[in-house]
């Protein structure tokens, strides 16, 4: 069994590795997965962890491909209003609150997972599934804390049967195709520079920056099984301040704009540069920190080193309505963007500046907004001198969750899967780990051992689960 003590004395995959025998992890392919791969454009079995709010968004998605048969919804809060649009609309699929009950009771019949739920209980429904054989999408950020995801990656390695997705899915549009084929052309090389930045409305609260202790209790809703909701993470008071999406701007339970938005504006070029992981982490400026939930704004830089012939590259983030960078000259206006969708919780695409990057290159600059929208060379007369060179761009054979499920039935393979997302998904938690310290932190990207600070190494792991949650950490 691998202890937080050993991973942080050796660290990273080698020890991760070793803990292979924690869930009966089946070593063969059951009959309903070998049926599964025998013919495309067939129904896959999908069973849906998490169905109001962003949840009823994407069970319509997969609804949409045509490819998926819903036969099973599960949510901590069923019943209540934000799950009742998704019952009514399958009222053959049968019904749960925890999940657990549910791959026990219907196991068989199960042959993928769709996961909308907070960041912290990513974890453990991901890791469960892959246990169990079964495919798995699950909305970003994969994993709330570095050690998470490092054993989600390792799971995702050693059962290479079982279909991984996060939900990043500008990783199936235009913009996935673009920077990959520019990359590839030459177009988009020598990249020293990237500023991101997501400025909107996106769950920043009302809520003091001087708290000093968490919210008061308030009495559970009936509809509501908050111990299962809590998942691994220690016993909190219930109070609507975690409820209905504000668990993202908790330390606990989120990892706030830069997990939630981090994931949609990121993704390519931490692919496509393989950026990997950062060698240094510092918050260079923080408004209003407090140990509890993330701050009103801001701003972080992230340290990348050489790659290959890959010159270094500096990432600094923004986020926060008043926490703006700098545009360089030529940038033009920031428009409405139809690639990036609405989302609930606020006006995601201001005046001022729509989220997304700005690329800085030895050559050229490239502006690109979030998901699926695509980069544009600035200033607009270099864009016209380099329009003859740019190479032709594939458009996509699937959306996002139509890849996950032609990839369920070995028609495609998926774009973000955990091999490919884990370690985005864990340059976050260091971001994260900076935001909460409010310090810097070196890393070690050979040990994966933060190395001047034993707080933030201890955070690799965060703190022990709950009991009775941690046979998920066994891989």
């Amino acid at each position: 069994m691998i202890t937080r003590r050993t991973f942080l004395k050796t660290g990273g995959l080698a020890t991760a590795g070793l803990a292979l025998g924690g869930l009966n992890i089946a070593q063969s392919m059951t009959a309903a997965q070998q049926a599964r791969v025998k013919g495309a454009n067939r129904r896959v079995n999908l069973a849906c962890v998490g169905i109001g709010n962003r949840g009823e968004d994407i069970i319509r998605e997969f609804e949409k491909t045509g490819l998926a048969n819903i036969v099973a919804l599960c949510d901590v809060d069923l019943g209540a209003p934000q799950t009742r649009k998704i019952l009514d609309m399958f009222p053959n699929a049968r019904r749960f609150k925890d999940f657990r009950e549910m791959f026990d009771k219907m196991g068989n019949e199960i042959e993928a997972v769709a996961a909308a739920i907070p960041d912290h209980a990513h974890f453990p429904v991901a890791m469960l599934s892959i246990a169990q054989g079964k495919h798995i999408y699950v909305e970003k950020p994969m994993a709330r804390t570095f050690y998470e995801a490092e054993l989600m990656i390792a799971a995702a390695k050693k059962h290479k049967n079982v279909v991984t997705q996060v939900g990043n899915q500008g990783h199936s549009e235009a913009n996935y195709f673009q920077f990959k084929a520019w990359k590839e052309a030459g177009i988009i090389k020598d990249v020293t520079e990237v500023t991101a930045h997501m400025n909107s409305e996106r769950r920043w609260h009302p809520w003091d920056v001087n708290i000093y202790k968490y919210p008061e209790a308030q009495a559970i809703p009936e509809t509501l099984d908050w111990n299962v909701w809590l998942s691994a993470m220690p016993y909190h008071e219930y109070n609507e301040k975690y409820h209905q999406g504000n668990w993202r701007c908790w330390y606990d339970f989120g990892m706030g704009a830069l997990g939630d938005w981090g994931a949609h504006i990121l993704d390519t070029i931490h692919e496509f540069l393989n950026l990997g992981l950062p060698y240094e982490v510092n918050p260079i400026k923080l408004e209003g920190h407090n140990d509890y939930f993330y701050p009103k704004s801001s701003t972080i830089l992230f340290r990348f080193p050489k790659r290959d012939k890959m010159p270094p590259v500096d990432i600094t983030w923004y986020d926060g309505v008043n926490n703006i960078p700098a545009v360089p000259a030529g940038y033009g206006t920031s428009d409405i963007d139809p690639n990036i969708p609405p989302v609930a919780g606020g006006k995601l695409q201001p005046s001022k500046l729509n989220p997304g990057k700005i690329i800085y290159s030895k050559e050229l600059t490239f502006k690109g907004g979030s998901h699926g929208s695509i980069l544009s060379i600035i200033p607009e007369e270099k864009a016209k001198a380099m329009a003859s060179k740019l190479p032709e761009v594939l458009k996509s054979t699937s959306n996002h969750f139509a890849n996950f499920l032609l990839a369920c039935q070995g028609e495609e393979k998926t774009r973000s899967p955990f091999e490919i997302h884990g370690p985005l998904s864990q340059v976050f938690s260091l971001g994260v780990m900076a935001q909460r310290l409010n310090t810097k932190i070196l890393f070690d990207r050979n040990t994966k051992q933060v190395t001047n600070n034993a707080f933030a190494n201890a955070m690799l792991t965060q703190i022990p689960p709950r009991k009775g949650w941690e046979e998920f950490y066994k891989l």
